[in-house]
């Protein structure tokens, strides 16, 4: 596959973080430890030699149990994480939902936040503005949306989050569980305008642990294990060799794991 036919390449790519295996009381104590070399930690690779591209157009779900590597690897697609070793390439404009409010400044109102977000993005103040109303009318948070965010729930969060990320209209979406928290009506919401994105032709990479949002969104799905690729493939043969490793065989196909 060219990279002109692609929306990301990732090749070889490893993330390894250093543990402390024995964590002081303090920052003080931290910081004496080290100078004096008595601290002791190890390297952990939470993704190991991954190589994938995601073509244009495609919604990739990426799936896994808990400490598998699925979101430090959407962060680095993000360019959160720069990577241990290997090489990532992202072509075209893209939005991450990979962390419930992040990108917001919790002092500010949800309006002052819609700015702010976009400007993270790059996009200019006056682009923003023009997309104000339609952001607040699909976040649907009322007079929150001129509250400190401070004071809004998860559900507040994640409704503002995915008005202003889908609203900019990037040709890449990331979202990393984020969908999880909402109600039913919103999550209903979401999942429209994520298939007018890939009837729009966007290319989406989906993180989750619910198999109705992978095998009702996603083309194509990633199963990870430790840090490395175990199958890549259609979706419903991927979640089945998922469950089956999970020992979830006999539990119904629209249950979250």
């Amino acid at each position: 596959m060219s990279s002109t036919a692609s929306a990301i390449r990732l090749q070889g790519i490893t993330q390894r973080f250093r543990v402390i295996q024995e964590r002081p009381d303090t920052l003080r104590e931290l910081f004496a430890r080290l100078f004096r070399g008595q601290t002791t930690y190890h390297d952990f690779e939470a993704v190991k030699n991954v190589s994938f591209e995601v073509p244009n157009g495609q919604t990739l779900g990426i799936i896994g149990r808990n400490g598998s590597g699925k979101s430090t690897l959407l962060k680095i697609i993000a360019g959160v994480y720069r990577p241990t070793k290997g090489n990532v390439e992202v072509y075209g404009s893209l939005a991450p939902l990979i962390e419930l409010g992040a990108g917001f400044h919790h002092e500010l109102t949800g309006r002052e936040n819609i700015v702010l977000n976009g400007l993270l993005m790059g996009y200019s103040k006056r682009e923003m503005l023009e997309r104000q109303e339609r952001i607040i009318e699909f976040a649907g948070i009322g007079d929150f949306i001129d509250a400190p965010v401070k004071q809004y729930s998860s559900g507040m969060y994640m409704r503002l989050a995915f008005a202003v990320a889908t609203e900019v209209d990037p040709q890449i979406l990331l979202i990393d569980e984020i969908l999880a928290v909402g109600d039913a009506a919103f999550r209903e919401k979401c999942s429209e305008r994520m298939r007018d994105f890939r009837r729009a032709g966007k290319t989406i990479v989906l993180v989750s642990h619910a198999v109705d949002s992978v095998m009702g969104q996603c083309e194509r799905v990633l199963l990870l294990d430790q840090g490395s690729i175990l199958f890549d493939g259609a979706p419903k043969e991927t979640v089945g060799i998922y469950r089956s490793i999970m020992g979830l065989e006999g539990r119904y196909a629209h249950e979250d794991f």
